[in-house]
């Protein structure tokens, strides 16, 4: 039971010192190693989950230093971080202080990937996407599926592309498992695709106007799934 404990505190951040100052040489140490191991990045280090959406519009995981350092040099000019705020985890402090030093412009957003997504949040990624200098670059932690709904949703809402098309962007492709909790997201898509197809209704009117959050959330809850 101690061991677990000690597992649980590790990978939650309690461990580190609070405030965490990466300006300190042991606090950054200990960042660094969260990052590594708790947040998974030992497994990104060569696995990106790096694509091209549309022009100018990339999706990954989440990077680390080096790959930020990289996608400054592609030009990347702005990042949506659908991960949010988290002025607590290494993660959010690294990129906070990497693409504050070269300059790019981020969007901070919390998206999940378990539940119905938020009518709000569905906006305000609109909103973004509308006022967003490319080229750009979207991500979440595994770049699976939350980057997978934002990228969908850019394909189709901004770039133009068939519903049919964008629904691939949640796929297996991108390690993306839709029998899992994540399925959700292909049941909200899979929603709207219906109701696009029918009545030729567009995406940001669907989601001000017909799309109901429990409603999904309840349909989903009613299928097996892997609690993943």
């Amino acid at each position: 039971m101690g061991i677990i404990k000690k597992f649980n505190d590790f990978e939650r951040g309690r461990t580190l010192p609070s405030p965490l100052d990466l300006n300190n040489p042991e606090h950054r140490k200990k960042a660094e190693y969260h990052f590594r191991w708790a947040d998974h990045a030992v497994l990104r280090t060569y696995w990106t989950n790096f694509a091209e959406i549309a022009p100018g519009a990339y999706r990954s995981n989440q990077p680390d230093p080096a790959r930020w350092e990289e996608y400054a040099q592609m030009g990347i000019k702005s990042v949506i971080n659908l991960r949010g705020v988290s002025e607590k985890a290494p993660h959010f402090l690294f990129e906070e202080e990497c693409t504050n030093r070269l300059g790019m412009t981020r969007y901070d957003l919390s998206f999940g990937a378990r539940a119905a997504p938020k009518v709000q949040t569905l906006l305000s990624l609109l909103e973004i996407f509308h006022k967003i200098e490319k080229p750009f670059l979207l991500h979440c932690k595994s770049g699976a599926d939350r980057a997978g709904l934002a990228s969908a949703i850019y394909q189709h809402a901004i770039a133009g592309r068939p519903i049919e098309e964008a629904q691939k962007m949640l796929s297996f492709r991108f390690l993306h498992l839709k029998f899992t909790k994540t399925g959700i997201l292909d049941l909200f898509l899979a929603q709207y695709a219906e109701r696009h197809i029918e009545t030729g209704i567009e995406f940001e009117d669907w989601v001000r106007t017909e799309y109901d959050p429990k409603a999904l959330q309840d349909a989903f809850s009613k299928r097996r799934i892997i609690p993943l």
